[in-house]
């Protein structure tokens, strides 16, 4: 492993500065040229067959740095998380710092781990808060009884708003550190997303976001609020089920396929069976919750 130093930020980031010898930036740049000459045109030559020395002045530098570093930095990854027994939860987030010729290069990397979640008693304020919720369903004396069944979609708004109440509960009771490296990255999508979709209606952001009174810091402001609740949810959703062994089998995951009568739709689900499972985890620790 090359020498590194480490720099713990807040959230559970750490933020690592390797440093790679010049030595090793030397040999990989013959290395790649050489590689590189095979596969260049070169005015005189037959592709691949220009001498060393003249495939060095022709292949430009930049060329042979960004390739240096897209073979060298996912071993380089690999290697630090091994070293330092970590575990990511989204992609790091990489830099090239300095990387002059004739001197050693540094790379900055910057890693994201789960956060720590305190839940704080969540069972008591999830049974707390249904008790309140299901006293207005409770008959008494002088108020009209209702002996009508409910209507199956009646339930389904009815199961949904209990949901509601549970995540909000949750929300508001547990607390959490989310890393802002992932924040950030989500944000990028979603940014990027909406740049997207504002050009398929022949629109630029400018006018979208003036015909929604808004601006870009407060679309960022609206995106980061909602991707700091879906964060938190995910993990405390996560670690309650961890807490109470709540799992996915092989008959949930096939009783969910089962339900999917198109057989190539099917076939195309099951190719991303770990992501249906991560669903119907979240789904049954809700119900567990639910429950209570």
């Amino acid at each position: 492993m090359h020498n590194f130093t480490k720099k713990i930020l807040p959230k559970h980031t750490m933020e690592y500065t390797i440093t790679i010898p010049k030595d090793t930036i030397e040999k990989k740049c013959d290395q790649t040229i050489a590689l590189m000459a095979q596969e260049t045109e070169i005015a005189g030559f037959r592709k691949g067959k220009a001498p060393l020395d003249i495939a060095k002045r022709e292949i430009k530098k930049d060329k042979v740095y960004e390739h240096i570093l897209q073979n060298m930095l996912p071993d380089m990854y690999q290697e630090l998380i091994k070293t330092e027994n970590l575990k990511p939860i989204v992609s790091p987030r990489i830099e090239l710092v300095h990387a002059k010729e004739g001197e050693d290069w540094h790379v900055k990397i910057t890693i994201a781990e789960k956060p720590v979640i305190n839940l704080n008693q969540y069972k008591e304020h999830v049974k707390r808060a249904l008790s309140e919720h299901k006293k207005e369903d409770i008959w008494i004396p002088g108020k009209p009884k209702n002996t009508t069944e409910k209507a199956p979609q009646e339930k389904e708004e009815q199961k949904n708003k209990m949901t509601q109440i549970v995540l909000d509960i949750l929300l508001k009771n547990s607390t959490i550190e989310i890393s802002q490296l992932l924040i950030e990255s989500e944000l990028e999508k979603r940014l990027t997303q909406l740049v997207d979709d504002v050009r398929k209606i022949g629109l630029n952001v400018e006018t979208y976001l003036k015909s929604k009174n808004e601006t870009i810091e407060s679309i960022k402001g609206k995106f980061t609020k909602e991707i700091e609740n879906m964060y938190t949810l995910e993990f405390m959703l996560g670690e309650i089920a961890e807490i109470e062994h709540i799992a996915v089998d092989n008959k949930d995951i096939e009783d969910f396929f089962s339900l999917i009568k198109d057989e190539k739709a099917r076939e195309e689900a099951k190719k991303n069976a770990y992501f249906y499972a991560t669903i119907l985890r979240r789904q049954k620790t809700l119900d567990y919750l639910l429950s209570l």
